[in-house]
């Protein structure tokens, strides 16, 4: 083992070339063979040159190994077995390292897919991006969300809303914020929330967007819901005692009329008032009553059934259940839909009833217009959506008003109650389904039912 060792190497090397210096020194002065002297000197040449190359070896093992770590080449292994058992440290040294550098690569790998895969799998939208804009990433959600794939630059959505990009590059590390993005299909109420950090030379900006439009939504039917609960409660509460009075009341001074028929004195007159008061106060506690229990209905919509709807055939039988009353208005209707087979998973009357009160809201807008026209249509919008539209020719709805119109008590009519834009909200929340309105003062409003 010890012929094989590297100081026993380099002593031989040493030996040798000084025997050859001092051979070559004897041969000077004591000989004149010039070319043996020439040939021993380019031994010695060569011997210093493999005396630098054995030596140097060991660096070039050291400089290999340390631009694999550089470069994270991990692949090879360092042999230094002719260089004998003194370097059997380093050799041992040198691919421990290399293996725990190779298993810290693959546990590194192994974690960034993980993550990757939890990105990518979570239901909040992530988007991280430089700040001139390039997205390093965005994951599934907010693909999803925003019904965008290749999406290079944060400016790109300016199409879900033109202010979206501004108020993403101007936001700070750990500042939340609520915005309103409206597109063609869909109203987003955003949750934003961002982060900063810099990587390398860089600096990223995460944002998480969660779109809690329908959570608001619920929020908001529960609370008008319990409402409209406590406030029927108490005031059928009070008017149901009220009307059994009256109507007690006004059988017993019916009774009192009927002796004072043949009688004509003051106290038979105002017994006639009193009844007559009485009547009054009775039917006005029954319409009361009557109006208390159409909001009742707010809070008793029942659990729907679904099955598969023909869109085709559901417009037929609305159109036909409500002709009458269209041609008494003078108004013409028509439905289409494409393709004529569409479908939709929903509860047949509870959609139908939805159709219904969105073409009366329309006969309302066209009353005293000339040329009254009410269009239903169906179609297949983008990512699989069911789109059905109820589109009228008629006043439009004011620009302030169409915000208000879903809230429950909330009517420009008169006569009306209301609920019914409530009520079809509801119906659609319940289909996992929205609704939503677009209207141009006197050109007219188209409502759509998206499934």
């Amino acid at each position: 083992m010890l012929n094989h060792s590297f100081r026993l190497k380099c002593i031989l090397r040493c030996v040798l070339l000084f025997a050859s210096i001092m051979l070559i020194f004897h041969l000077h002065y004591s000989t004149s063979l010039i070319y043996t002297k020439l040939l021993l000197s380019l031994v010695i040449i060569f011997q210093v040159i493999d005396l630098i190359h054995f030596v140097e070896r060991t660096n070039y093992i050291v400089s290999t190994f340390l631009q694999s770590i550089k470069y994270s080449e991990f692949r090879q292994s360092f042999e230094v077995a002719d260089l004998g058992i003194s370097f059997q440290g380093l050799k041992e040294a040198f691919n421990n390292v290399i293996v725990d550098f190779q298993k810290m690569r693959s546990e590194s790998s192994e974690h960034y897919q993980y993550l990757q895969n939890v990105i990518q799998h979570i239901g909040i939208g992530l988007i991280a991006f430089r700040h001139d804009g390039k997205i390093e990433f965005m994951n599934k959600a907010a693909q999803k969300l925003f019904k965008l794939k290749d999406l290079t630059y944060i400016q790109k959505l300016s199409i879900i809303s033109k202010d979206l990009p501004g108020i993403l590059f101007k936001m700070k590390s750990g500042e939340k914020i609520l915005i309103k993005a409206v597109d063609k299909h869909r109203e987003l109420q955003l949750s934003l929330n961002a982060t900063e950090f810099k990587l390398s030379d860089r600096f990223i900006t995460i944002v998480s967007f969660q779109n809690i439009g329908s959570e608001l939504e619920e929020k908001e039917l529960e609370a008008w819901q319990k409402l409209i609960r406590v406030m029927t409660h108490e005031i059928m509460n009070s008017i149901t005692p009220i009307s059994s009075l009256t109507s007690t009341v006004d059988t017993m001074l019916g009774g009192i009329a009927d002796q004072c028929s043949t009688e004509k004195n003051a106290v038979c007159s105002q017994i006639s008032d009193i009844q007559r008061a009485v009547k009054t106060i009775q039917k006005r506690s029954e319409g009361l009553t009557h109006f208390v229990q159409s909001y009742r209905n707010l809070t008793h919509i029942p659990e729907p059934k679904f099955s598969n709807v023909s869109i085709n055939e559901l417009f037929n039988r609305v159109i036909l259940l409500m002709q009458n009353e269209l041609r008494n208005a003078g108004i013409a209707i028509a439905g289409q839909c494409d393709p004529e087979t569409l479908e939709i998973t929903a509860d047949d009357e509870l959609i139908e009833q939805v159709l219904i009160n969105l073409i009366k809201n329309s006969i309302n807008a066209l009353s005293g217009r000339r040329n009254g026209n009410i269009n239903l249509s169906a179609f297949l919008a983008e990512n699989g959506i069911v789109q059905i539209n109820v589109t009228d020719n008629g006043t439009g709805i004011l620009p302030e008003i169409q915000e208000k119109i879903f809230i429950p008590f909330f009517t420009t009519r008169q006569q009306g109650s209301g609920i019914g834009l409530s009520l079809t909200r509801q119906i659609m929340k319940l289909h996992g389904g929205a609704i939503k309105v677009n209207s141009e003062q006197n050109e007219g409003t188209t409502f759509s039912l998206l499934f």
